[in-house]
């Protein structure tokens, strides 16, 4: 018997597929890894700064934001099982045009991942290495992830699990040895305390928008559970759950991490370092075999992340020149002896090299949240399109799923992506506008359908 497309029925049933293996749990889990127990420690005193010392307060803002956000994720899973996440959201629930100038502002998400974490490496060996140039540091940071994705070398998931173990060790120490610091120097009445959540003498509505920008990058990541959606027991309900559970794990825990380190060290303007400002707090409480310990977990999980945002940008340059987005004879060159895009390798190191040269740490955060938080916002607009006007819920539509979530989340990452600093807002509003007009052009006046941008390749 043959089915209409002239294929055996039987070959059909026999055909290789994705098993739906996976529980809750095993989602819950692998979210956590993807965003680290440890997200909040590089962000901590930078935002204790801009948010003049409410940290904990922009982490539980931004959670808020994240989770509703992550109810769109998780619902629009379900219709578009794709790793091109937001970009393939957009692009099938509004327009290809407009999901085209999105993508091409997310490529500002993927080409900063290896500026942040190449600076933030260097910064951190500094700390430990203080006599040492930042520029030789940061070639060095550099150097290295460009060896390695020269040389294709990948981080496995054996590494993964053993640095998340590390991770996870470093921080009970710090949890304990904190508690144990502010029960001894304070008492009980120390470890219970409104100032971390609001000092009337410093609190400041703008100051907690800026703040909040900044800690919105802890929950960069909650989006990949959804790439797993067609492994899952019943996606519906697990995908959306597990989504928002990670959100609201980071936050919480995250917020355990910053409020000890607040009480900690509780007057933000005597931080003399504030992009490795958690290391000074580790010291205090546990000496200089903590502040070692945490200077070697920052180091190893910047180079780490470094090097897949790395090979992510390599990637993504060669999928766009494949493609002919790009000049395909240099984004879409292989080598052919190692099979690898090596001018893109070359070209991401350098650009990553000259960017934390020029780039601020805070500010290359800023800048790669604007790709991010711009596509968060997107993502609740198409959810809200999709749930609460679309002719597929007519008569069986949720108030609180399928409108309110989708316009809290937009409205609350509107609110976060609007506390970004002006200079980081016309920067990625300039890129967004090439987009535009690149896409305008290259369909002839958006007369046809743009080429789709592969987030496969990232």
């Amino acid at each position: 018997m043959q089915s209409t497309a002239g294929v055996p029925q039987t070959n059909l049933q026999t055909a290789p597929r994705l098993k739906r293996v996976l529980g809750l749990w095993d989602l819950i889990y692998y979210g956590i890894i993807l965003i680290s127990p440890i997200a909040a420690v590089p962000m901590f005193g930078e935002a204790q700064v801009l948010s003049k010392g409410h940290a904990v307060t922009t982490l539980l803002a931004s959670m808020v934001a994240m989770t509703a956000t992550a109810v769109s994720f998780g619902r629009m899973a379900t219709v578009y099982p794709s790793a091109g996440s937001a970009y393939t959201y957009v692009s099938r629930g509004f327009n290809p045009h407009i999901g085209f100038v999105l993508g091409w502002a997310m490529f500002l998400e993927y080409l900063f991942q290896p500026l942040q974490n190449s600076l933030y490496a260097a910064l951190t060996i500094q700390r430990l290495l203080p006599h040492v140039p930042l520029a030789v540091l940061s070639a060095v940071a550099v150097g290295f992830m460009t060896l390695l994705c020269w040389m294709g070398i990948r981080t496995t998931a054996r590494t993964n699990q053993i640095l998340l173990a590390f991770m996870s060790l470093v921080m009970a120490a710090f949890l304990f040895e904190s508690f144990r610091y502010i029960f001894v120097h304070q008492h009980w009445q120390g470890l219970v305390s409104m100032q971390p959540l609001y000092d009337a003498r410093t609190f400041s509505v703008r100051a907690i928008a800026a703040g909040t920008a900044l800690a919105a990058t802890t929950y960069i990541g909650f989006d990949g559970v959804s790439i797993l959606a067609e492994e899952v027991h019943n996606p519906r309900r697990n995908v959306l759950l597990a989504t928002v559970l990670v959100c609201i794990f980071t936050g919480l825990f995250a917020g355990l991490q910053v409020y000890l380190a607040q009480r900690v060290w509780p007057d933000y303007r005597t931080l003399s370092n504030p992009e490795t400002a958690f290391m000074d707090v580790a010291q205090v409480v546990g000496g200089y075999r903590l502040f070692a310990a945490f200077g070697i977990v920052l180091l190893v999980s910047s180079l780490a992340c470094g090097l897949a945002g790395h090979l992510g940008a390599v990637r993504l340059l060669y999928g766009m020149g494949r493609d002919n987005l790009l000049p395909r004879k240099i984004f879409g060159y292989l080598d052919p002896e190692s099979g690898s895009p090596t001018y893109n390798v070359v070209i991401v190191g350098i650009l990553a090299y000259v960017g934390t040269m020029t780039i601020g740490w805070e500010r290359s955060v800023e800048i790669l949240n604007f790709g991010a938080l711009l596509a968060f916002m997107a993502v609740n607009l198409a959810a809200l399109r999709h749930f609460g006007f679309g002719r597929e819920q007519a008569g069986q539509r949720n108030l609180f799923l399928d409108i309110l979530a989708p316009v809290l989340g937009f409205l609350f990452c509107l609110a976060i992506f609007l506390g970004l600093q002006g200079s980081t807002l016309v920067v990625g509003a300039i890129w967004s506008a090439i987009g535009g007009l690149y896409v305008v052009l290259k369909t002839k006046g958006l007369s046809a359908a743009p080429i789709e941008i592969d987030f496969n390749e990232s």
